[in-house]
């Protein structure tokens, strides 16, 4: 991607002040000269003294948006505010690059993707894997051929939830499918280049332990089938309650992939994969990335240039709608049929952006917090 070479400093405001925000975005923004930290949104804004900037409420937003003093907003509440507070901004022309889930409904995605359009203003939605080489790598493998006909992918990222977080009190778009099972699903569908036609989904309980079931407001484990138009499938798990685990095979006519250290991030979280194409397996290792520091590099670079970023609202409505499926099987028991859909415009080479992990701030730095995992 060609950079704009005007030496200008994006000012961002970050909008939720939880543990991603903490522990990844900010210190990822710290390793570009390029933007700063210029504000905090924050249920306590005092939280702004902590990073040396000032802080609002959210009763002070619509203040900070008019104020000049910012020139990105990074949004990072807890999903159901996510278009609250992406389409104020980008109403006022200000650029916002999203946490993923996009929003708990593909109509208040549409409605985020019209701000955008209506304003000509920049809306990304932080798919971090998508500037990832490791990722990057894996969908030019496939693309070119070298597993053959695609035909299946499994997956199952998992972890034990505190119940404290708020992820366990806040119902199904909280839960393990929009916040882990997303990561398996954007996965296959990026690298098979197809938007699936048919979902279903079983959830189960675990009530077995007091402190990872029983407490939790949002079914602790549920595990999604994807069908597609061209005879492929996809499976995968997403778990409040089990160990930490995460990886994925998928599998062609020619060779298959697997990988058990596919959607981490951290200085600590190298990530791998073996590929077997019939001449014996091969590891593959990728040293830690900054997956949050690269995303932010990649928007600002489509900010500046006033190109459309490949992991646009139209991306992340892709996603919702398999997860308001995956929701409706849950609730009836029955496989959801999905119209038809095809994305315009899909991850290319140059979208890799390769900055070395920073160290990653433990549990207890980070400030008013309840963390997510135990």
């Amino acid at each position: 991607m060609t950079t704009n070479t005007e030496n200008t400093i994006t000012r961002f405001a970050v909008v939720g002040t939880g543990q991603i925000a903490q522990q990844a975005f900010i210190p990822g923004l710290a390793q570009l000269p390029e933007a700063e930290l210029a504000a905090v949104v924050s249920s306590d804004p005092s939280k702004g003294e902590h990073f040396g900037v000032p802080g609002y409420s959210y009763e002070q937003y619509a203040e900070l948006l008019a104020s000049g003093d910012i020139d990105a907003v990074y949004v990072a509440t807890p999903v159901h505010q996510h278009a609250e507070y992406t389409i104020p901004a980008l109403e006022a022309g200000i650029p916002v690059l999203c946490e993923k889930p996009m929003a708990p409904s593909v109509e208040d995605c549409q409605r985020m993707i019209d701000a955008a359009n209506k304003t000509n203003t920049t809306l990304m939605l932080a798919y971090r894997m998508h500037n990832d080489p490791f990722f990057l790598d894996l969908v030019e493998l496939v693309q070119s051929g070298g597993l053959g006909e695609l035909r299946t992918f499994t997956s199952s990222f998992g972890h034990m939830i505190n119940p404290d977080n708020h992820r366990g009190k806040q119902g199904f778009w909280a839960g393990p499918v929009p916040d882990l099972g997303v990561y398996p699903l954007n996965t296959v569908r990026n690298l098979y280049r197809e938007e699936p036609t048919t979902v279903h989904a079983i959830g189960a309980e675990q009530r077995g332990s007091e402190q990872h079931g029983s407490e939790l407001q949002v079914t602790p484990t549920v595990a999604v089938t994807l069908g597609f138009a061209s005879g492929r499938t996809a499976q995968f798990t997403a778990s409040y309650a089990t160990v930490g685990q995460q990886g994925f095979t998928l599998s062609g006519s020619e060779g298959y992939v697997q990988s058990n250290a596919a959607f981490q991030w951290g200085d600590d979280a190298p990530l791998s994969y073996l590929i077997d194409t019939g001449n014996g397996p091969e590891t593959k290792e990728y040293s830690a990335k900054d997956q949050f520091a690269g995303e932010t590099r990649y928007f600002l670079q489509c900010v500046a240039n006033g190109e459309r970023p490949e992991a646009d609202g139209e991306e992340g409505l892709m996603d919702i709608r398999v997860c308001e499926a995956v929701l409706r099987s849950l609730e009836t028991g029955e496989t959801q049929t999905l119209e038809p859909a095809e994305r315009s415009q899909h991850i290319t080479a140059d979208q890799a952006v390769s900055i070395p992990a920073p160290r990653k701030p433990e549990d207890e730095e980070l400030v008013g917090i309840e963390p997510e995992e135990v």
